[in-house]
C-alpha cells in the first residue's frame, strides 16, 4: 500500500505513475517459472532469492528455462560468500577460512552455517545453505564447474581485503586499487555469467574473447553502486572512493561531508562519476552479443539503472547527505524501455549521456573529461545506430572504419538525394501553380467576375447575395456588365 507521501508525489508526477501502471499491467515476461513443477528444495531457493534481492529475484526468474536455475544457484552462492565476508562480528581467524574454502562446501551434504551476527539480514540463508548444495547436484557439470571456479575466485579475493580490512588500512588507495577491488566483487561475477550465457548458446560465444567487455559490466554497475551509497558507507565506517581521487579535494575524507566543502565534493563525486562513465561504451558492445531476449533484459537492465543513477549522483549535493535513489514510477520506465532491444537502450544511455553533460560545468576541475566521456557514449551509439542527419552519417561511417574515399562518396550520395528532393519539391509546386491558373483562366473568360469578388471581401462581406433577393443583380448592375459567353 503506497504512503500518503508517495500519492502526492504522484499526483503531481502523473507520468511515473503512468509508467507503474504500464508495467505492472502489460509487461510480459519472456519466460515464467512454473513452481508447481519445482521440488521443495528449489522453491525455498527461489524463497531466499525473493528475501535477499528484490532488484534482481524478478529478472532471473524470467530467464531462458536453460539458465534459471544455475543462475539462481549462482546468485545464492555469491550472496552467501557476502553475508560472511560483509559480518563484523565473524572474527578474521574464522572468516578467511570460510572464505577461501567455500567452494568446499557446495559438496558437503547438509553444511550449515550459524555463526553470523543475529542482525545479519541474509543470515537464515547461511543456516539451510543445505537446499543450495542439493539443488547445485543437479545441474549440468559444465554450469557446475563456472560456479565453482567464481565461487573460488571471489572468496579468495574477499578474504584478501577482509584481511586488509582488519589491519585498518585503506581497502582502496590508488584507482588501480579501487578497479581492483570492483572486479573481485562484481566483475568476477560477470566473468561467471557470461561463461553461463555461452555454454548455454544464449549468447555470442566472441564474449569469450573479451573480457575486457565483461569487466566493463561488473565494473560499471559496482563503481555506480559505490559512488551512490558514499553516505551510508560513511556512516557505517566504510570507504571506497580511491584516496587518489578524493584527496585532490579534500584533506581528510569526512571533510566532504562538510557543508562548507561542498563544492569540493561535487567535485570529488564528478571525477568518480567520470571513472564510471568511461565503461559504458564496452557495456554496450557486451549487450550486442548476447542472442536470447530473457538474458538481454537480464544483463540491459542493471545497466541502464546504472546510467539513471550516475545521472541522479552528477553534481547532487544529496549524495552526501542521505542515500539518493531513482524513484519507483523512473524505475518503471527504465525498465520497460530496456526490455525492448539494444535500440532503446542505446536511448537510454544517450538520454543519460546528455543529461549529464548538460549539468556539467566548467567550474569542474574535470569538465572537459566529462564532456569527451559524454560524447564517446554518443559516438558509439552513432557508429551502430545512425541517425538520419548529414553529419552524424559520415561521423558514423568514419567510426565504422570506412575509408576517406567512401565517407566522400557516402557524402556526395546524400548530397545528390538532396537535390533531388529540392527539385521534386519545386516541381509539385510548379504544376500546382500552371493548374490553378488555367482554372482561374477558364474561370474568367466563363464569366466569373473576380474584381467584384474582391471588393465584396473588402466591405467584410464573405457569403454570396441569396439568388432570389435582387440583390446579386444590383451588385452586377453598380460594376457594369461583363456578360457570360
Amino acid at each position: 500500500m503506497p504512503s500518503a507521501s508517495e500519492l502526492v508525489y504522484y499526483l503531481f508526477h502523473a507520468q511515473e505513475l503512468r509508467s507503474i501502471i504500464q508495467w505492472k499491467v502489460w509487461h510480459n515476461p519472456v519466460h515464467e517459472r512454473d513452481p508447481s513443477k519445482e521440488s521443495p528444495t528449489l522453491q525455498q531457493c527461489f524463497k531466499f532469492l525473493d528475501l535477499t534481492s528484490r532488484s534482481f529475484s524478478s529478472v532471473i526468474q524470467e530467464l531462458h528455462p536453460e539458465l534459471l536455475v544455475p543462475v539462481c544457484l549462482f546468485y545464492l552462492i555469491l550472496r552467501g560468500l557476502d553475508t560472511i565476508e560483509d559480518d563484523m562480528t565473524i572474527k578474521l581467524e574464522e572468516k578467511e577460512p570460510l572464505l577461501r574454502d567455500f567452494h568446499k562446501v557446495l559438496e558437503k551434504d547438509g553444511w550449515s552455517f550459524d555463526g553470523n551476527g543475529p542482525n545479519e539480514k541474509d543470515r537464515q540463508l547461511l543456516v539451510d545453505f543445505d537446499c543450495v548444495i542439493q539443488e547445485l547436484k543437479k545441474i549440468k557439470e559444465s554450469y557446475k564447474v563456472i560456479l565453482k571456479d567464481i565461487t573460488v575466485k571471489m572468496g579468495n579475493g574477499m578474504a584478501d581485503y577482509a584481511k586488509i580490512a582488519e589491519n585498518n588500512v585503506d581497502v582502496v588507495n590508488s584507482i588501480a586499487d579501487y578497479e581492483k577491488y570492483c572486479h573481485y566483487v562484481a566483475g568476477v561475477v560477470g566473468e561467471g555469467l557470461t561463461r553461463l550465457f555461452v555454454e548455454s548458446g544464449l549468447a555470442n560465444a566472441g564474449l569469450l574473447e573479451r573480457p575486457d567487455l565483461t569487466e566493463a559490466m561488473g565494473q560499471f554497475l559496482q563503481q555506480t553502486n559505490i559512488i551512490r551509497d558514499i553516505r551510508e558507507d560513511f556512516d557505517e565506517k566504510r570507504k571506497f572512493y580511491p584516496k587518489e581521487v578524493w584527496s585532490k579535494h579534500v584533506n581528510r575524507f569526512e571533510d566532504l561531508f562538510k557543508p562548507e566543502n561542498k563544492e569540493a565534493a561535487l567535485n570529488c563525486s564528478s571525477e568518480m562519476v567520470l571513472l564510471a562513465l568511461r565503461k559504458a561504451p564496452d557495456c554496450l558492445f557486451y549487450l550486442a552479443g548476447i542472442r536470447d531476449q530473457s538474458v538481454f533484459n537480464f544483463a540491459a537492465i542493471p545497466q541502464t539503472m546504472a546510467v539513471a543513477t550516475l545521472d541522479l549522483c552528477f553534481r547532487n549535493p544529496e549524495l552526501f547527505k542521505r542515500n539518493i535513489k531513482i524513484t519507483r514510477g523512473e524505475t518503471c520506465q527504465i525498465m520497460t524501455e530496456s526490455t525492448q532491444n539494444l535500440q532503446m537502450v542505446c536511448e537510454i544511455f544517450r538520454r543519460f549521456a546528455r543529461r549529464i553533460h548538460k549539468k556539467n560545468t566548467p567550474r569542474d576541475p574535470n569538465f572537459l573529461e566529462i564532456s569527451i566521456a559524454c560524447g564517446k557514449i554518443e559516438k558509439f551509439i552513432e557508429s551502430i545506430f545512425p541517425s538520419q542527419h548529414p553529419k552524424a552519417i559520415v561521423a558514423g561511417s568514419a567510426a565504422a572504419g570506412k575509408s576517406p574515399e567512401q565517407v566522400a562518396k557516402d557524402k556526395e550520395e546524400w548530397q545528390e538525394a538532396k537535390w533531388d528532393v529540392i527539385y521534386m519539391g519545386l516541381a509539385v509546386f510548379t504544376t500546382l501553380a500552371l493548374i490553378s491558373a488555367l482554372m482561374l483562366g477558364i474561370a474568367y473568360m466563363m464569366g466569373a467576375r473576380f474584381d467584384i469578388a474582391l471588393d465584396q471581401l473588402k466591405q467584410g462581406k464573405f457569403k454570396p447575395p441569396a439568388a432570389d433577393s435582387g440583390e446579386r443583380q444590383n451588385i452586377l448592375n453598380s460594376y457594369g456588365q461583363h456578360e457570360e459567353l
